[in-house]
């Protein structure tokens, strides 16, 4: 994803970067304005050409995603308000492929099914999903839009909110979303003596913590943040970890195995980040990493 992780910070409205004179054209003749996030396609060869592109739905770009949408990756839990750090770039690749927002649809796509093997209903899914050697055997991936840690959220006063290392959480009992790299990170960084408590849903995990169910949380950093805010009261983020040695840890866009869509993609996300409007989003939904300690 990102090039580096970031704190949670006040969401505003995105700022739109459109010079108009790059912007896809109608039919009508007009110049239409992209979905979001900058001016220009990605267009680089015919076969990036918005009419070349082997969509589901012919004209239409289909992007999917979990529900509940959470935040700071989205606003509202609506993927379509353009709002929070994933609805944005969404709509950013999509207006460097050349389509205008109201080509745009979302479809709801749990988050374990849109890695899975099999034929896919969305052109690409935006879901905090990591990118993974054995994801990757099933799906197609993009190019990382956002470098990720991972993060322990506990509550203020507990036995487990004053760790300052891995291994003063090794004996805590870990909340943690069915496959999510959090739970790797639990099973191979934290190597916790008690097997984590595994949720469906992320929310589940969260609420197990507010309810004294498990001693902590793992999640990713900016959730984190998000958590500590808004979600559980005199909670504190112990600190953030890499999930795993070596390769850092990155989430990309999802697309079924042998999709004609990745190169085009890559050359949209390309476009985002160089233009200065990754960043742009990034500032704007996401903060620095100041006051989340590292764990080692």
């Amino acid at each position: 994803m990102v090039r580096r992780p970031l704190i949670l910070v006040t969401a505003g409205m995105l700022a739109t970067a459109v010079a108009t004179a790059c912007a896809p054209v109608s039919e009508s003749g007009t110049t239409a304005t992209p979905a979001t996030g900058g001016s220009g396609t990605a267009a680089a060869s015919p076969a990036c050409s918005k009419d070349a592109l082997p969509l589901k739905n012919p004209g239409r770009l289909t992007i999917g995603t979990d529900k509940p949408a959470y935040e700071p990756w989205f606003k509202d839990d609506d993927p379509s308000n353009g709002q929070g750090f994933e609805s944005a770039v969404a709509y950013a690749v999509a207006g460097r492929l050349g389509f205008t927002r109201d080509e745009v649809d979302w479809i709801t796509v749990a988050f374990d099914s849109a890695f899975s093997p099999g034929a896919k209903k969305f052109d690409f899914d935006i879901n905090q999903v990591s990118i993974t050697p054995d994801r990757a055997k099933a799906v197609d991936f993009s190019d990382g839009y956002y470098r990720v840690k991972q993060a322990v959220v506990a509550v203020k006063g507990s036995k487990f909110a004053s760790a300052t290392d891995l291994a003063g959480l090794r004996d805590a009992t870990i909340g943690v979303q069915v496959g999510t790299t959090s739970l790797q990170a639990v099973q191979d960084v934290i190597r916790t003596t008690e097997q984590p408590k595994v949720y469906n849903q992320q929310v589940d995990a969260v609420n197990a913590l507010k309810n004294g169910q498990v001693d902590a949380i793992v999640v990713d950093l900016p959730t984190a943040f998000y958590v500590t805010a808004a979600q559980v009261e005199n909670s504190v983020i112990v600190g953030q970890f890499d999930a795993a040695s070596g390769t850092p840890e990155e989430f990309g866009l999802v697309m079924e195995k042998g999709s004609g869509l990745v190169t085009c993609v890559n050359q949209a996300i390309a476009q985002v980040e160089s233009s200065g409007d990754l960043r742009k989003i990034e500032t704007e939904w996401l903060g620095s990493a100041a006051g989340a300690p590292e764990l080692k």
